[in-house]
């Protein structure tokens, strides 16, 4: 009774998000809408994990970026020289509170900040390829909820590390990574056996934008929980929040539909007669130039990404001069930007792949290319506004949010591929679209010592090229179709 009564209110929320979206074009009919045409969308299980899984993947990003705010507040200003003043005149805050300085706070010098914002990521590249294999073999739901409440209990371990030391700071960061690691490739399996191919880009980008709407709520709220509080209490809050997710995903949430509790039977069949499984082709998939061109578009999107993830913060205080408090809103504009293009995006691939517009491999090429190349000008273009604080973070805006339309191109591009091993494949380019992460921020703290703005036009140049190289080996090497090795029979097919 206490079951369908839950299922009914939350099937009614999504029922509602879903009408307020442009989603329902392809409606389903379902005990909460009767009245819509046969064709599954609005209400239907899929989308209720689309929307649970975009709730969990703001959860992890949330837990991921809060130290890169909270950082900027942890440090001793007195006795950290790069930290004490920025190189444009501060910009002074107009709230009637006082700043909250009651947080212990740290002599962490830049190598020992770099390390310890890198250090996440050294566990994070451990779990990819197993997280993939693992979710496909035993199913994602548990494996990916797990990873993540073990990164909630890290994080709410987190105060406690810091005022161990850097080091055991840095090991509990490595411990987050290990349990965030699954996330991605367990998602990408699941999606495997629940997403049909042509709503792909719909439901990814509704699951996959929990990561930049995670980072646009974290990076405010981080900076005025620090301000108005003091930093421990980030990981606190932001802990709390992921032990309510992951009781809301391990109650409503089915590995497959045909698991699935309150599931239609019309959806069922509508999602099983559209996917097709096969066993692993491992020589195959590591020798795919496909494989690879997703790969070296991963990384190099990453190496940009992850900068400004870890670093955005510090620019923004020790280059621009804002203050904890404005840091964090500044800080998420361009991963609001980012959102909602790829939101935007995900219709967008659809719409024109659905009309026959466009090919598949055309349709994510292009959205790849202006995902990656558009950053990268905008990017190097940042590095030039000096204290035009306003030019500034408009160029950093419109860096970011181009990027989201790579939740599009090659970020999906597996399902297109292989779509039974999505997860494992997503893996394989995960491990290295990692690396970044554990180099950027120690690379970017090295070159960026005194805090120069020289120095920081270095870092967006480097993070640019990357970008570029990216854009041009996916739009060479890149494929839309299913390939021979992931069919049965060996005839590629395309979506």
């Amino acid at each position: 009774m206490f079951y369908a009564l839950v299922e009914y209110i939350w099937g009614r929320c999504w029922c509602l998000m879903v009408h307020l979206s442009i989603l329902c074009h392809h409606p389903a009919k379902c005990q909460f809408c009767d009245h819509l045409p046969t064709a599954p969308a609005c209400c239907s299980s899929r989308y209720s994990l689309a929307f649970l899984s975009c709730f969990g993947f703001i959860v992890v990003y949330a837990l991921r970026v809060n130290l890169s705010v909270a950082m900027v507040d942890m440090l001793d200003t007195k006795t950290d020289d790069n930290s004490s003043s920025s190189v444009c005149p501060e910009h002074k805050g107009h709230s009637a509170l006082i700043h909250n300085h009651t947080g212990k706070v740290y002599d962490w010098d830049s190598e020992t900040q770099g390390w310890i914002l890198g250090s996440f990521f050294y566990g994070y590249i451990v779990t990819q390829i197993p997280g993939g294999y693992l979710a496909r073999k035993h199913g994602a739901k548990w494996l990916l909820g797990l990873g993540i409440l073990g990164t909630v209990i890290f994080t709410m371990l987190t105060p406690l590390a810091a005022s161990l030391g850097a080091g055991y700071l840095i090991a509990v960061r490595v411990l987050e990574g290990l349990g965030e690691g699954v996330t991605f490739p367990a998602m990408h399996a699941m999606w495997a056996s629940w997403a049909p191919p042509l709503e792909r880009s719909r439901l990814l980008t509704i699951s996959y934008t929990g990561s930049s709407l995670g980072t646009v709520l974290s990076l405010p709220l981080s900076g005025l929980i620090c301000y108005y509080l003091d930093w421990t209490y980030v990981f606190y809050i932001f802990g709390a929040v992921g032990l309510l997710w992951f009781f809301l995903w391990t109650f409503f949430v089915s590995n497959t539909p045909d698991s699935h509790k309150t599931i239609s039977e019309k959806e069922r069949r509508y999602i099983n007669s559209s996917l097709k499984s096969e066993d692993i082709p491992w020589c195959s998939m590591f020798t795919s130039l496909p494989v690879w061109a997703i790969v070296v578009a991963h990384f190099s999107y990453n190496w940009t990404f992850y900068t400004l993830l870890t670093l955005l913060p510090t620019y923004m205080r020790t280059i621009l001069g804002f203050s904890i408090q404005q840091n964090g809103m500044l800080s998420a504009l361009p991963y609001l930007g980012s959102w909602f293009l790829a939101l935007l995006g995900g219709q967008l691939a659809d719409c024109l792949r659905e009309r026959g517009l466009f090919s598949t491999v055309v349709v994510r090429k292009t959205f790849s290319v202006i995902g990656m190349v558009g950053p990268a000008v905008f990017l190097v273009s940042a590095g030039y506004t000096g204290c035009n604080y306003v030019m500034a973070v408009a160029f950093l805006t419109v860096s970011s949010a181009l990027g989201g339309f790579c939740s599009s191109g090659f970020s999906i591009n597996h399902l297109d591929i292989a779509p039974s091993y999505a997860g494992i494949l997503l893996g394989i380019s995960n491990t290295f679209a990692t690396i970044p992460g554990m180099v950027g921020p120690v690379i970017a703290r090295a070159l960026t010592s005194s805090n120069t703005i020289e120095e920081w036009q270095t870092v967006f140049y480097i993070s640019a090229a990357i970008n570029i190289l990216g854009a041009i080996f996916f739009t060479i090497f890149g494929k839309g179709a299913v390939q021979p090795w992931a069919v049965p029979g060996g005839e590629a097919r395309s979506f």
